[in-house]
């Protein structure tokens, strides 16, 4: 089989002039020679630059190899880290992310941390609720998938009955999956969404920066809409429930 190409050499600046050896930056990067060699082949590491025969590796290559470290502890497979670093996005997982992907568990003590039913477990599993790790560039569930898990598990112990609560998890992800596909067309101006090419790039040029900001934001909008639609819902309910009472009196 045909080796990878190797990634792009790095284009040293006079302030970051590549100086080291590989020994010196498996060092400064507390990981060995032969995984710096591996990433190289894996075309997650640049290539270094060359003094004669030396090689030489310098602070970019050092802090590709602290963002690896970084994805890596957050449970992303390495295709999933090559395709972000590629793209360079990997500081806009940090933000979405945070450390909530540090953990890592099997189905089964999801299931048992969460202290939900399995049956109802793999009900809510089956409709989309928890998606495959491996759809997210993952290879564990995560902290937020244990939330999530345990939510469900508090919902039911409320009183709310198990084909209402599964109702209502098949309603949240069909309509989140809409909104997903509706947001991600809004962003790169596609679709029925017209956004200037040179607002959306200067947007698209700010994303990393506007992560940490936006994320907490975004949280609080949708928090908002959704309290006030229950609130809404929840009134409707009761007078309907009091018409059918004035009815039949």
């Amino acid at each position: 089989m045909a080796e990878p190409l190797a990634a792009e050499p790095l284009r040293a600046s006079a302030n970051d002039a590549a100086c080291w050896a590989i020994d010196d930056l498996a060092r400064r990067a507390g990981v060995t020679v032969d995984t710096i060699r591996y990433y190289q082949r894996e075309r997650l590491l640049p290539r270094p630059s060359r003094s004669g025969r030396r090689k030489l590796y310098g602070p970019d290559h050092l802090e590709r190899l602290e963002e690896i470290r970084a994805l890596q502890a957050r449970r992303f497979s390495l295709a999933a880290i090559r395709e972000l670093l590629e793209s360079e996005r990997a500081g806009v997982v940090a933000g979405i992310f945070g450390d909530e992907t540090t953990h890592a568990y099997e189905w089964d003590e999801l299931v048992e941390r969460a202290g939900i039913d399995s049956t109802l477990a793999e009900a809510v599993r089956a409709r989309g609720l928890l998606r495959d790790p491996a759809e997210q560039g993952r290879d564990a569930w995560d902290a937020a998938d244990l939330r999530a898990l345990r939510a469900v598990a508090r919902m039911e112990r409320s009183g709310l009955p198990r084909e209402v609560l599964l109702g209502l998890v098949g309603i949240y992800v069909r309509h989140f999956d809409t909104m997903q596909r509706e947001t991600l067309a809004l962003f790169t101006g596609r679709g029925s969404f017209r956004i200037s090419g040179e607002e959306l790039e200067e947007f698209q040029l700010r994303t990393a920066d506007a992560v940490p900001s936006l994320m907490p934001a975004a949280d609080q909008l949708l928090d908002y809409v959704h309290r006030r639609t229950l609130q809404r819902l929840a009134l409707d309910a009761v007078a309907e429930a009091r018409e059918r009472e004035q009815a039949g009196d």
